[in-house]
This record gives structure tokens, sequence and C-alpha cells, in this order.
């Protein structure tokens, strides 16, 4: 990845639904020469999939709660079918195996607090946890997907 890579993945990061053609004229490239790289980008993982980012406010899921997990199982089948669990409730758009107190650490999105009670309710009726925490966000002071792009070094 060199620094022209870098400031395409820049411009889709910020939209990636604007034309190739305003890619290459932004990055200094003429059109084909940046399809490719795009493509080659997604070829090897770099970009795994270009999204619409929607409103949460909007679609009526404005409520984030930081769900922390604790269990005493540590196995194998415990986690898959947690993990399976998880995977199936939209409610969950973030969720992590964490180091430290917590085990697990979920981002939740809700309408309001009856939702959540229900989600809540769904969860400890089909997983054996020791400990469930929930901390409700009050207000979002940052919120991005964009990943920082760090330099590298000019042997590239």
């Amino acid at each position: 990845m060199d620094k022209t890579d870098r400031k395409i993945l820049a411009e889709l990061q910020e939209n990636a639904a604007q034309p190739v053609a305003d890619i290459a004229r932004k990055v200094g490239l003429s059109v084909t020469p940046c399809w490719r790289r795009i493509q080659r980008m997604e070829e090897v993982g770099l970009i795994r999939k270009r999204v619409a980012l929607l409103d949460p406010q909007k679609m009526g899921v404005g409520m984030s709660v930081f769900v922390a997990v604790r269990t005493d199982k540590h196995n194998a089948d415990w986690l898959k079918n947690f993990a399976d669990m998880v995977a199936d409730m939209p409610e969950v758009v973030e969720f992590y195996r964490m180091s430290g107190e917590v085990d697990y650490l979920l981002r939740v999105v809700v309408p309001d607090m009856k939702a959540y009670d229900r989600f809540y309710r769904t969860l400890i009726a089909n997983v054996e946890l020791t400990d469930v925490s929930s901390s409700f966000a009050m207000e979002e002071i940052k919120y991005t997907t964009a990943l920082p792009l760090p330099e590298i070094d000019n042997a590239n």
C-alpha cells in the first residue's frame, strides 16, 4: 500500500458512493488505474465492503447501550453458542471478546428502554452468564467508521 492507495482509501471512507472518476481526479490518477487499485484492495480484503451508514435517530434506534458480559464458561462450545445467539440479534451492532475484567462487550442499539429490556431478557434467558452490566450512552460525542491511515516507510 502506497501513498496513493491511502488517498484512495481516505476518499472511499469519506464517501464510497462517489464515482471512480472523482476519486481518480482527487488522488491524481486517471480512471482506469484508480479503478484497478480499488479492485486490488477489494480482492486482497483491504476493503471489506462498501455500505450506507444510516442515521440511528431517524431509523428509530437512537439508544446505544454498552453491555459488559462476564461468564465463568470459557470453552469453545459455550462461545460458539453465545456467538451464534448474538449473531441472530439484530440489535447487537458490535461484539468483542475482551481482556481484563469483562469477558465480552456488546454495543446494542434500540429504540427505547422497553426494547432494551426485551433484548436483555432474551439475552439472559438463552445463555448462561455470570454478570451482565449495561451502560447507556447519554450523548454521542464522536462516531466514525473511518480508520486512521498510518504512514508507511518510503521503501514501499
